[in-house]
């Protein structure tokens, strides 16, 4: 997989945690630029850790699935595009007075927007993936997403999260689709 391929993965898989980022940046108007930076480094670490657990745990079944590991791979990078272009027309109740600052919310905030990357690592043992690339690239960008995030949040509010998680499902989508025909070529 390219180093670009990558980086459109995890830009498709940091739009959960662009949505989340914006409502902790509407919940929190005056968030300073410390606190921000204490949520994105969270938000950046399960983010690229899910895909990091997912590859070792696939790597534990590899030659069982090296023979459809690109219909696999098609078929979970699909499940969460899909899922994640649902979430984005379901109704959610916004508490806009949570505390994102609080340490047990921005770890659920984070798991909950990063269990999806858990199944792109298990994807990855299909791919010819260098992981610790993949690690870095997926932190950094989820970092940059989570910051950008929250200061539109500040600023713009939750106008553009929802359509932004659906240009995320659509990437997903696209990279499953891309992985299955370079392996039927």
């Amino acid at each position: 997989m390219s180093v670009f391929t990558i980086i459109l993965l995890a830009v498709g898989l940091s739009f959960d945690t662009f949505a989340v980022s914006v409502s902790c940046g509407i919940a929190r108007k005056k968030i300073v630029f410390w606190e921000a930076i204490r949520i994105a480094s969270v938000f950046a670490f399960f983010q690229a850790s899910m895909p990091l657990i997912g590859w070792a745990l696939g790597l534990s079944v590899k030659h069982y699935i090296e023979p459809i590991d690109h219909w696999i791979a098609l078929a979970l990078l699909t499940i969460i595009g899909v899922k994640m272009i649902a979430e984005a027309f379901e109704k959610h109740d916004e508490k806009k007075n949570f505390n994102p600052l609080d340490l047990r919310i921005m770890i659920t905030l984070a798991i909950a927007t990063s269990i999806d990357a858990l199944a792109v690592g298990i994807s990855f043992i299909a791919l010819d993936v260098n992981i610790l690339y993949a690690y870095f690239i997926i932190g950094f960008i989820t970092f940059l997403v989570a910051m950008l995030g929250m200061l539109f949040g500040k600023n713009i509010g939750g106008i553009i999260g929802k359509r932004m998680e659906i240009i995320g499902g659509l990437i997903l989508i696209g990279i499953g689709v891309k992985i299955a025909i370079e392996h039927a070529m």
